[in-house]
């Protein structure tokens, strides 16, 4: 009987219902009693057996086509198992086949091979959320792991593998930690003492060594990670000491890392391995008093290869260790819980431990990291952007220069020989910060309305804010009271240096 097509209100017959049920769509149906090998009178019928005992059918090639049906049902208790035969079947062949009753039958072919699997034999899958895999053999994926996510690799046998989602990136708080901004300069040497132990060198990052003139600092523009574009230069000019670089992180910032686990995380180089073979790092706890931190956290340098001792109230979170730098850049790093009892600041600390180096040594660093989580991301400004980085440094230095950027808004004379007026700041700063002169003369210039120039000595600050300066000081030449005035120089070189650091 050929497949029946109805209409709508046409009339269903118990005929044509039990012709249906017979021929279970067109299919012949052909009752087996034991194990079987498909022939061509097979192809387009049911296969059935009825038997209690486990039952075989087998196919061999050439039988089907696209688009062929075979099913395979046991109405006995035994489960019916479908094989492949000893050829495969032709390669345009869509062969779908059902089982019924007992137990689920799986399918898989492709262009040179056929194979089945039933639910308990001739299967590769033995574990709850294993996959059936599309390969040239009956591969087995094994399941992953809680929290694991399926993911294309065509370098493993079945094409899949099982792999964690990717962490992305993750904030960096380490101020600065590309080494971009440098307010104060970009070089630092011993001219001045401007490369002396516990100085800052460029923003945010302070010298630690054992005496004064052991390094000189520079920001380095040509001796860069791939695709980086600064570094710190650390020169060796006092040789036989130790030596490295530091920086504070803000209690502010700390508290979602204290009681976590965090990594320091940089990109580095030596010029030689010859003496600067062992440079460490450390993530280092403070448990004083908050943002009242002493930065000079060495106490005793200690015999090369030994940790230097640390001060008290400064813990190692880490064991450092010597992270084997060779002279191209790679990324290091250390992890560590902190879990330091009153933990309130956070100082991160690289350096060399050896005591026998030579002059015009050179360390370099670059692109230093410090994260929540026990694995180093990709590197970010914890700025954001070049603006966002200078102004995030800005919360504890600001450099002002000669020019413009020295106004002073709304100041004045009070009276013949004494100006006052309040020093706009770029940004807030952590507390209330401290002013002095950087270079150039200490005496600086006054404008009064008739652009003439008083001279005026910057005797004291009558009151600070974290956003604003007051000023005021006595003036050589006298003014008139109430005339308006503007901080400002006649020397290109003279600055004025706003500090709130920790």
């Amino acid at each position: 009987m050929s497949k029946q097509t109805f209409t709508t209100g046409q009339v269903l017959t118990a005929a044509q219902v039990n012709s249906l049920q017979a021929n279970d769509y067109n299919q012949t149906v052909s009752v087996k009693t034991a194990s079987y090998t498909l022939a061509a009178a097979d192809k387009g019928t049911r296969i059935e057996f009825n038997t209690s005992g486990s039952v075989t059918c087998t196919v061999n090639s050439g039988l089907f086509d696209a688009g062929d049906t075979l099913v395979i049902q046991n109405r006995g208790a035994g489960a019916a198992t479908v094989t492949a035969g000893t050829a495969t079947v032709n390669t345009s062949a869509s062969l779908v086949v059902k089982q019924y009753d007992s137990g689920v039958l799986y399918f898989v072919s492709d262009s040179s091979a056929i194979y089945f699997a039933s639910d308990a034999a001739d299967t590769p899958l033995t574990t709850k959320g294993d996959l059936f895999t599309f390969s040239t053999a009956a591969d087995r994926l094994a399941v992953g792991a809680n929290g694991t996510y399926l993911q294309a690799d065509s370098t493993t046998s079945t094409g899949l593998k099982w792999g964690a989602v990717s962490a992305g990136v993750n904030k960096n708080y380490l101020i600065n930690g590309g080494f971009a901004i440098s307010q104060r300069a970009t070089s630092f040497t011993s001219t001045g003492g401007a490369n002396n132990d516990d100085t800052y060198t460029l923003d945010r990052w302070y010298i630690l060594s054992d005496t004064n003139d052991v390094i000189d600092v520079t920001q380095d523009t040509t001796t860069v990670p791939t695709n980086g574009q600064f570094a710190i230069a650390l020169d060796v000019e006092t040789v036989n000491k130790k030596f490295g670089i530091a920086t504070i992180i803000e209690n502010k910032d700390c508290v979602g890392l204290i009681g976590n686990t965090v990594t320091f995380s940089f990109k580095a180089k030596v010029s030689s391995t010859t003496k600067l073979d062992n440079v460490k790092a450390a993530i280092v706890a403070w448990s004083g008093t908050a943002d009242t931190v002493t930065s000079d956290i060495i106490s005793a340098w200690n015999v090369e290869g030994t940790n230097p001792t640390l001060i008290a109230n400064a813990t190692y979170e880490n064991t450092p260790a010597n992270l084997n730098l060779t002279t191209s850049y790679a990324t290091y790093s250390v992890s560590a819980a902190v879990d330091t009892a009153s933990t309130k600041n956070l100082i991160l600390f690289v350096w060399s431990d050896v005591t026998d180096t030579t002059l015009g040594d050179f360390l370099y660093i670059a692109e230093a990291k410090l994260e929540l989580g026990s694995s180093a991301t990709a590197f970010e400004y914890a700025g954001g952007t070049i603006a966002g980085e200078l102004e995030a440094c800005q919360r504890y230095y600001i450099l002002l220069a000669s020019g413009m950027q020295k106004v002073i808004t709304n100041a004045s004379y009070i009276s013949a020989n004494a100006i006052i007026g309040a020093l706009q700041l770029p940004t807030t700063m952590r507390v209330a910060p401290t002013l002095s002169v950087v270079t150039g003369t200490s005496y600086w210039i006054m404008y009064n309305t008739g652009d003439a120039f008083d001279s005026l000595a910057l005797i004291g600050f009558g009151y600070d804010t974290s956003r604003a300066i007051g000023l005021y000081g006595s003036a050589n030449v006298a003014g008139t009271s109430y005339d308006a005035a503007m901080l400002t120089t006649n020397n290109a070189a003279a600055f004025l240096a706003v500090q709130a650091e920790l």
